[in-house]
């Protein structure tokens, strides 16, 4: 991950730690996204903030590799991490990792990253495929600490498979009024889906704009996914609609 907001950081950050960890559950997601949640070994609470990343440190025959994954999981006081992997083809961190068993452990370091929310108050998390994870984090930790200024989530995906957490987003959404998810899709299959289609950036303006007519005061935007479409919607919110820098928060992981 590579914070790349705009954004004051507030109070200093935890330091990042080496510690083990240990998978206790996991599940697909999609066709090639598998969700692992895993505990601290020793059993200490995980402190970080939402919207922060770890590096895993994956044995290969020659060594550890690094691979930096958001935490996909809310801040709590528990020792529970939760990661969204995408199965890349060939990619030697993403195939050992969708191969763990319940009961494997491996080394992390962390929490990292500054990608952070630090403002309460409207906020538009535009994310594409696991780019959402940290977003994730971000409003199930607001929506837990009981905010109620509207917090609405612009999701793209290829596919309508493609939209992990579909089920837990529904039910959020259904749970909290101010909680509203969109999906828009760059490549539907056949003609089964009637929702948005094309990229987020198509989207995002109407939905900052709907937002801020609402008048419930500044709406800050979160963006995580691949450079090209951060930059696309940076662009948008930035060069035409001229928002104030500290108003455009993002992160690549590419």
């Amino acid at each position: 991950m590579r914070d790349t907001s705009d954004r004051d950081p507030g109070s200093p950050l935890r330091p990042p730690e080496t510690f083990e960890i240990v998978l206790r559950t996991s599940q697909m997601l999609s066709p090639v996204v598998k969700e692992l949640t895993f505990e601290r070994a020793d059993g200490k609470a995980m402190h970080f903030e939402a919207g922060q990343w770890v590096n895993l440190l994956i044995p290969q025959q020659e060594g550890e590799i690094k691979r930096a994954y958001s935490i996909a999981s809310a801040p709590g006081g528990h020792a529970r991490l939760q990661f969204a992997i995408t199965h890349v083809e060939g990619g030697p961190g993403s195939t050992y990792l969708h191969r763990m068993e319940v009961g494997d452990s491996l080394r992390a370091v962390g929490p990292q990253g500054l990608f952070v929310r630090r403002h309460g108050g409207p906020a538009l998390f535009v994310g594409t495929g696991t780019g959402v994870t940290p977003l994730r984090s971000m409003f199930q930790h607001a929506l837990a600490q009981g905010e109620t200024a509207p917090l609405w989530l612009l999701f793209g995906v290829r596919h309508e498979e493609d939209r992990i957490y579909a089920d837990e987003l529904r039910e959020l959404a259904a749970a909290y009024p101010n909680f509203k998810v969109f999906y828009t899709l760059s490549q539907p299959k056949g003609g089964a889906w009637d929702g948005r289609t094309g990229y987020v950036q198509t989207h995002a303006r109407g939905l900052y704009e709907e937002m801020t007519a609402l008048g419930q005061g500044d709406v800050h935007v979160y963006i995580c996914g691949l450079q090209k479409m951060i930059g696309n919607v940076r662009d948008l919110l930035r060069k035409e609609m001229e928002l104030p820098r500290q108003l455009v928060h993002s992160e690549r992981y590419d």
